[in-house]
């Protein structure tokens, strides 16, 4: 049976608004875990509770304990965060000769005036266009939800809103901007404006929006708006959609719950995952022999490597300093390399550990992969602060380089099927009983 987490309402409100409460709950089902393929019998839940799979103790179906409040208020009181972060001051820097008042859209205007319009559209990208997009979805399908109206396009708007989710990347914005202001410290006055500030709890917001939404039940609560069942009481003959986790018959191509293409795994998983990291691999050697950050002013002109930059910054005192940047641009890019290589080999020869541990691996892998941006969003900074004759600072071929290696790897973790994992392991079970 799954394992439980469960957080309870007073009874009043049980009695008072059942009929409510009846509405909000999902019923008894069966489905199969998307990441080691097992056949669960799920209960039904009620707000509040939660089920994991009882063999690799992924997270299956939530009800959040409100559930159309909660991500309502949330990717409110976000967003309007977010548009007073990008609307206000940041930071301002002045030093002899210098002195900038920066804010997130002009960090872009520095960037595409300086022909560097790739980063730019990073930056906007990452941290400010994917997350006001996921905003205003999540506002769109709960307020459809909360009203009881089958507003047009819910189906594709939820698809959208749940794929968006890891590829937010405010947070790591954040912490680059902290390690930028470590690395701005000895040369030049920093002062933070109110958008600093305000984007902490942004930030914190839009994790919390994030987690609160669970696409196994949205996708049942857009479904009865339209009078349509997604549980079905035998599932004979029928696949299990790997991204609303309800089964579907095996003749239709796309899923009717959700709208993508239904798989018992994903096609060509191994294929698409192996070329994503190879390529990854071979970007990531200009990556890293290549200039990433070019600093100049009238009388000197300093090219440095990722490496180069590390040890210079270790050899100054910045130790600290040096081992974020060398744990988020030398060490996990290396280790996501290595790692996605050692699940693709476990997938094709055999797994020669616990196979949970190798399963909590790839959920690492996945997860770590996008903080090895704070170097592009660390070189971003500071080109923006000394993009003048007395103070240049300019990105090398390396950071194109360096952002390819953080987004093929990405993609690499997110095209592997890690239920193929469990099938490698569940036949080599089977031959050793044989």
């Amino acid at each position: 049976m799954p394992l439980f987490r469960q957080t309870t309402a007073p009874q009043h409100l049980f009695r008072q608004h059942r009929p409510k409460l009846r509405r909000l709950m999902l019923p008894a089902h069966s489905l199969n875990c998307p990441e080691c393929g097992l056949l669960i019998e799920i209960p039904m839940l009620g707000q509040g509770r939660q089920a994991d799979c009882p063999r690799c103790h992924h997270e299956l179906v939530r009800v959040e304990n409100r559930p159309f409040t909660t991500p309502l208020a949330l990717a409110l009181g976000t967003l309007i965060l977010l548009l007073c972060v990008y609307s206000g001051m940041f930071m301002t820097v002045s030093t002899i000769g210098v002195y900038e008042r920066l804010t997130l859209p002009f960090m872009l205007e520095v960037l595409i005036l300086q022909d560097f319009g790739f980063l730019a559209e990073v930056m906007f990208v990452f941290t400010f266009g994917l997350p006001l997009l996921f905003l205003l979805l999540c506002l769109y399908v709960y307020g459809a939800l909360a009203v009881q109206s089958p507003l047009p396009g819910l189906l594709m708007a939820t698809r959208t809103m749940v794929r968006l989710r890891s590829w937010v990347m405010a947070d790591v914005f954040l912490i680059s901007t902290l390690v930028a202001y470590i690395k701005l410290g000895d040369v030049v006055q920093v002062d933070f404006g109110s958008s600093f500030w305000l984007m902490f709890p942004m930030v914190l917001l839009l994790l919390r929006t994030t987690l609160s939404v669970p696409e196994h039940w949205v996708y049942y609560q857009i479904h009865r708006l339209h009078g349509h069942t997604t549980i079905y009481a035998d599932n004979t003959g029928k696949i299990c959609c790997s991204r609303c986790r309800y089964f579907r018959p095996s003749e239709e191509i796309l899923c009717q719950v959700c709208g993508t293409h239904l798989f018992t795994r994903r096609p060509n998983s191994e294929k698409l995952s192996w070329a994503f990291l190879l390529a990854a691999a071979v970007l990531y050697l200009p990556a890293n022999m290549l200039p990433i950050m070019i600093s100049s002013n009238p009388t000197v002109t300093e090219i440095s490597t990722i490496m180069g930059g590390i040890i210079f910054m270790w050899d100054s005192g910045d130790r600290a300093i040096a081992a974020i940047i060398f744990s988020a641009s030398i060490m996990i890019p290396v280790l996501k390399i290595f790692a996605m290589a050692f699940l693709l080999l476990c997938s094709r020869y055999g797994v020669p550990f616990d196979i949970r541990k190798v399963s909590l691996l790839y959920r690492i892998t996945e997860k770590i992969g996008r903080w090895s941006m704070i170097d592009i969003f660390v070189i971003i900074i500071l080109m923006s602060t000394f993009h003048t004759n007395i103070a240049r600072v300019t990105p090398g071929p390396a950071s194109l380089y360096f952002c390819l290696v953080v987004l093929l790897t990405m993609l690499s973790a997110h095209y592997f099927d890690p239920r193929l994992l469990w099938d490698k392991y569940g036949s080599e079970q089977e031959n050793g009983h044989t």
